[in-house]
Formats: C-alpha cells, sequence, structure tokens
C-alpha cells in the first residue's frame, strides 16, 4: 500500500444523510450514494474525484462490474468501492483483488499509483478482518458504514460512563 493511505481512508463512514430504511439493500445504498455523491465525497475526505458507478471490468469473456470508482488526487491512483449491507465476509476479499488487478491491468495510467480497494461493509468483526487480510497482498481496506448515528440519549448514557471511569481512574487511593 501506498504510503500515506492508512492516513486517507477511514475505518468508519456515516452516511445518515442517505436516510436509509434500517432494512436496505445493495441497491438502496448503492443508488442513495450516487443521489448524495456531493455529501458522500465530503464524507470520504479530500482529493477524491468520482469517476464512475457500475463500472465495467472485462475479463477474458465475462463482464463485471465495480460498485463505485473514484481517483485520490494525493494518492495518485485509482479507489475501488464495493458495498456490502451486510457483515464483512472474508470471500470479499478476493473478489476486491480481483477488481484491483483488473483496475491496474487495464485502467491504470503508467504514471498512476495501484489502486486501491475499500469494502465498505454495514458490520465487520476486527479480528475476521485481520485474518482475511493477513497473507493478501491486496491493498484493500475494510470499513463500516453508519447510516444512522446513535440515539443522542445514548450517545450521553456512554459519555457519562466515560466520564465516570475516568475520574474514578485519577482518583487517588485511599
Amino acid at each position: 500500500m501506498q504510503p500515506g493511505a492508512a492516513a486517507v481512508f477511514k475505518d468508519s463512514y456515516v452516511v445518515e444523510f442517505l436516510d436509509l430504511p434500517e432494512s436496505h439493500s445493495e441497491a438502496d445504498l448503492h443508488a442513495g450514494l450516487l443521489a448524495q455523491l456531493k455529501k458522500f465525497l465530503v464524507e470520504l475526505g479530500r482529493d477524491f474525484c468520482f469517476i464512475g458507478s457500475e463500472v465495467p471490468l472485462q475479463v477474458g469473456r465475462r463482464d463485471f462490474a465495480l460498485d463505485l470508482l473514484f481517483f485520490h488526487r494525493g494518492l495518485n491512483c485509482l479507489v475501488a468501492i464495493e458495498l456490502k449491507v451486510g457483515r464483512f465476509e472474508p470471500e470479499y476479499v478476493g473478489k476486491l483483488a480481483f477488481y484491483l488487478e483488473a483496475l491496474d491491468r487495464d485502467l491504470k495510467k503508467p504514471h498512476e499509483n495501484p489502486a486501491i480497494g475499500v469494502l465498505l461493509c454495514a458490520s465487520k468483526d476486527d479480528e475476521v478482518v485481520e485474518y482475511a487480510l493477513s497473507r493478501t497482498a491486496s491493498p484493500a481496506l475494510i470499513a463500516e458504514y453508519r447510516a444512522q448515528l446513535p440515539d443522542k440519549a445514548v450517545l450521553q448514557a456512554k459519555l457519562h460512563e466515560f466520564y465516570q471511569l475516568n475520574l474514578a481512574k485519577q482518583a487517588p487511593d485511599e
């Protein structure tokens, strides 16, 4: 992976602006992101440029479609984003690596760095992600999306709990 790439990508993205129902499909997520592309670009961060949606990739005699394709100006590389509405599954890494190889062989310009892939899932288990990525050389990142932020009362309760815990740690032993 290119130096500095880890600092560019987040571990979690908030897409509350899509107003997705709790039970939504990949098509709903995809359509919502396209309809709210400006807001999604802001959530992604600086230097991302949108290239396309359902980008066709042909390998051999088969056709494939990459969910979203961006270019990152600072990293000088293509960024493939695959969408999954469920939890992360290890087999998703293989598909993403396949797409990255196709991008590098067929779309990448000679002066560009190798493509980076982001698998955007509804949830992930960090240990499962670690195992899935441990033997792959593919520059893939796994990130979660949050269709809604937690309820304000839940956030306040967690902050209060955190504050009380820190006060207890700072109190001198008696």
